[in-house]
């Protein structure tokens, strides 16, 4: 995530934040899923989406 998508993560409302954690939560489902069955193209995206994951919660965590 560079420094544009941080700033744009920074710009959403409480419940757009929620909304995107579950998206990734989703994605991260997927992920693993195709990780297991040996299909995952990319391995990296596992940790990117953690992470993305953690800086979410972290803006959430921020504003409460």
């Amino acid at each position: 995530m560079n420094k544009k998508e941080w700033e744009k993560l920074r710009q959403l409302t409480t419940e757009e934040l929620v909304a995107r954690e579950q998206e990734l939560k989703a994605e991260l489902f997927n992920l693993r899923f195709q990780h297991a069955t040996g299909s995952l193209t990319n391995p990296m995206r596992l940790k990117e989406c953690k992470r993305d994951i953690a800086r979410v919660k972290t803006l959430i965590n921020e504003r409460a």
